[in-house]
């Protein structure tokens, strides 16, 4: 540069911190899916509460049925699955042969969910003609936006 001649003004070099950059990335990160498993979370919980008069009206429902021998309108309570396994007159020849169901009692209502979809087991003690009783888990699902008994109920 020559004598004399004014300087141009220069910014100083910013020194870059790409550490800080990807900390401050992957905390956002970490942050993301936090919320997201804490909103899948609270997800699961209202699912789960909101079921259970459902499903506790859906096993009373059969129950009642069965004991008062409306075998027909207990079948319709059964998911797509249990119906292909029986026929209508089937189901009511099964639930007839004695010792027939006179009385249960719904003891507990646990409800879970498996692959996002909300499953049930209530826990019945059945009471046949007779006196005798036997504790049983009943099979809940949801099909169809309904709550039908699935499986072996007896």
């Amino acid at each position: 540069m020559l004598m004399g001649s004014e300087q141009g003004w220069s910014r100083p070099a910013r020194r870059r911190r790409p550490m800080r950059t990807g900390l401050l990335l992957g905390g956002l990160g970490v942050g993301f899916c936090l919320i997201g498993v804490a909103g899948l979370a609270v997800w699961n919980v209202q699912v789960v509460m909101q079921a259970n008069g459902p499903v506790r009206d859906t096993a009373d429902g059969f129950f009642r049925e069965v004991a008062a021998g409306d075998t027909d309108q207990a079948y319709e309570r059964l998911c797509k699955e249990a119906r292909g396994r029986w026929s209508a007159v089937g189901f009511g020849s099964w639930v007839r042969t004695p010792p027939q169901v006179s009385g249960y009692e719904i003891t507990d209502v646990a409800i879970s969910t498996l692959r996002g979809r909300p499953r049930a087991t209530v826990t019945v003690r059945v009471t046949r003609d007779g006196g005798a009783s036997e504790e049983r888990k009943l099979p809940v699902i949801q099909e169809n936006g309904k709550w039908r008994v699935c499986g072996d109920p007896f």
